[in-house]
């Protein structure tokens, strides 16, 4: 049986053949006339008798070439001259230049032919006699103009500038020559930067049917679609869905950050995506995408850009497809459950609730189940809930580390020592986060007006009452990672400049699979107030800001405050919820100190009670006070005891400048 790479090859050496016919005719024919055909030394030196020949008049004939009554079996080079729209010639002079690459004895013919043993491949003027064509007719050299379809396309490059036109040697790019040959391997030259486009294999969610006629589009005539994605990452897999389902293959280009560098590769890969008929896909969008979306819409092939920014008319003169992707929605419960290969419910965990915060694009769903799986086999067990949110929170890596503290949470609900209402209100605020994209998105409870699915909630209450501690156990339930925000890297004193770096924060929040913590909220969100100063006016504009962020925002955030009243009423209408932590009274003050000290060594008559009763003392209070009875208890290598917690919980009534009871005034 025939194979299509040996059909490619046939039809290669059955043009080399007939081009080796018209090769031998011409050389019989100008070897008539010619008193040098015999002299071995032909092409180094020009005797008397040769500038007589070649002064004399010109006896050529340009007969048509390549007419044979065989049929040529079809191969790349016709296939490839199909979709490209070369015309009979140009596939001839292609062939021309192709034939000493593919076959050793053209560079001797060739430099028998061009009167020159060193040149051995075909120049202008030997591609044009050996196609019968005058070398003075104007259609016949207009083939080799830079914008010819030859050299437009990259499929062949005229030499030697310097040279007379008809002198210039003519040369076919490697990477052509490869895939005539059926070895389409990657351009070298685009390695690092552009590589074969992997289709999520797994379902996408419901998007209206965007995906289906986006598909529809690209399987017609090459066009250029920019996708303006809402989060970092849609916009791909809306493309590589599309682009399956209309069975096309596709280039991934990553842009290089320099623009020279991204100018040079143009070329190539304009060329590697013809020879194989793929599309391209551009993401992420470089800074200055102009010069790179005006030669790709200027290109014959299809092109998909993606990209969080709104597209911009002046980045070129031809405006592609402008399309705003669906937002992508969290917990796409089959697509985790087809990553996982199907029995992801079985093992003994709630799939649904598990993968309900995150908000993964498909490929990042397979890569998201393919770490979760080494996790489990590492662990040597099946995959766990545990496995598959630690692989998830490893693809929502984030740019959030420059303004603010990672915590990867260690904590639950059982480390929370709250009243009922409290508690009720954290998991009312889990809740919300898991299920935002259903009651906001599918029915459309959202407010409008480009508002976000964020969800904002409020802590407040004196230092010390398990704020932070709360915000990290709701992280926690949610499978997040928890990011503090450090003012200091937030608060500038020049004008402008907080209101960047919080724009900075939010965006990457949006982007990110995260709870973000405000500490201190009182600092950002503060009052505005009467404007008597300068200081006053760029104060009540930052706050503006944050009203008009927080309406468009997507992520979580919680704030925490030690003083509610400081906070903004404008701040405290677009909040969620508002969680207030009272100071713990005895009884569970008594729980906080044992819980403290669940696995710290006591004494048998260890009794925290009466430290409870009478010492007034917050949760972070408390939990210091332990820690300065542990130290006491372990310098002596014995066991905690009641005077070690009563002796800690008298340092911290001291650090707080309180009289500690017993004592009297001091």
């Amino acid at each position: 049986m025939t194979t299509h790479a040996s059909r490619t090859t046939d039809s290669l050496l059955l043009g080399l053949a007939r081009l080796r016919d018209r090769i031998a005719g011409t050389v019989a024919d100008r070897s008539a006339g010619d008193p040098t055909a015999d002299d071995p030394l032909r092409g180094l030196y020009l005797s008397e008798e040769a500038v007589r020949h070649l002064l004399a008049p010109a006896t050529a004939s340009y007969a048509p070439v390549f007419e044979d009554t065989e049929t040529v079996p079809e191969g790349r080079l016709e296939r490839l001259a199909v979709r490209l729209g070369l015309t009979e010639l140009d596939t001839r002079i292609l062939l021309i230049a192709l034939a000493p690459d593919l076959d050793r004895s053209f560079e001797q013919l060739y430099g028998y032919l061009n009167d020159d043993v060193s040149r051995r491949r075909a120049t202008v003027g030997l591609a044009l006699d050996l196609c019968g064509l005058p070398v003075h007719l104007a259609e016949a050299r207009g083939r080799f103009r830079p914008s010819a379809p030859l050299t437009a396309l990259g499929l062949l490059t005229v030499e030697e500038p310097e040279r007379p036109f008809l002198s210039r040697a003519l040369r076919v790019p490697d990477r052509l020559v490869a895939h005539l040959l059926g070895d389409d391997t990657l351009d070298a030259a685009l390695a690092g930067h552009v590589r074969p486009l992997v289709s999520a294999s797994a379902p996408l969610p419901e998007d209206g049917g965007f995906t289906s006629r986006l598909a529809a589009r690209l399987a017609g005539a090459p066009l250029t679609v920019f996708l303006r994605e809402h989060r970092d990452g849609d916009g791909l897999v809306r493309a590589s869905a599309a682009l399956r389902a209309a069975g096309i293959e596709a280039l991934h280009l990553t842009p290089p950050a320099a623009g020279d560098e991204l100018t040079g590769l143009l070329p190539d890969l304009l060329r590697e995506a013809r020879l194989c008929d793929r599309a391209i896909v551009v993401s992420p969008l470089p800074e200055a995408p102009g010069p790179l979306l005006r030669a790709l819409t200027a290109a014959d092939v299809r092109v998909v850009v993606t990209g969080s920014r709104p597209y911009d008319p002046q980045w070129c003169d031809r405006d592609p497809l402008v399309l705003d992707v669906p937002r992508s929605a969290a917990g796409a419960v089959d697509a985790w459950a087809a990553a996982l290969g199907g029995g992801a419910e079985g093992p003994g965990f709630d799939l649904a609730a598990t993968v309900a915060p995150y908000r993964l694009g498909g490929d990042r769903i397979e890569r998201a189940a393919r770490v979760a799986g080494d996790l489990a086999a590492f662990d040597g067990t099946p995959v766990t809930a545990a496995h598959l949110r630690l692989a998830a929170r490893l693809q929502s890596a984030s740019g959030l580390e420059r303004h603010a503290r990672r915590i990867r949470p260690d904590v639950g609900w059982d480390d929370l020592v709250l009243p009922g209402k409290p508690l009720a209100q954290l998991r009312e605020l889990a809740l919300r986060a898991r299920h935002r994209d259903r009651v906001l998105g599918d029915w459309r409870l959202s407010a409008g007006g480009g508002r976000g699915r964020g969800v904002l909630g409020l802590f407040a209450g004196e230092s010390g009452t398990g704020k932070t501690l709360s915000a990290e156990v709701v992280a926690a339930e949610l499978g997040l990672d928890l990011y503090v925000v450090q003012l200091s890297s937030v608060v500038d004193k020049y004008v402008g400049e907080t209101e960047k770096n919080l724009e900075r924060i939010f965006t990457e929040a949006d982007r990110t699979d995260a709870v973000l913590l405000f500490d201190e909220a009182d600092a950002v969100f503060g009052k505005r107030s009467e404007v008597s100063s300068s200081h006053d006016k760029y104060a009540n504009m930052e706050s503006a800001y944050l009203l008009q962020r927080l309406e468009s925002f997507d992520g979580i955030a919680v704030l925490t405050t030690n003083l509610r009243a400081n906070i903004d009423e404008a701040f405290t209408r677009r909040l969620d919820l508002v969680v207030d932590f009272p100071f713990p009274d005895t009884a569970q003050r008594l729980a906080l100190w044992r819980h403290s000290l669940t696995a710290v060594p006591c004494a048998d008559d260890t009794d925290p009670a009466a430290v409870a009763r009478d010492f007034e003392l917050a949760g972070g209070s408390i939990r210091s006070a332990v820690v300065t009875a542990a130290y006491a208890a372990a310098g002596r290598a014995g066991p905690v005891t009641t005077a070690d917690l009563r002796e800690g919980a008298e340092r911290e009534y001291r650090k707080a400048g309180r009289l500690v009871p017993g004592e009297g005034n001091w």
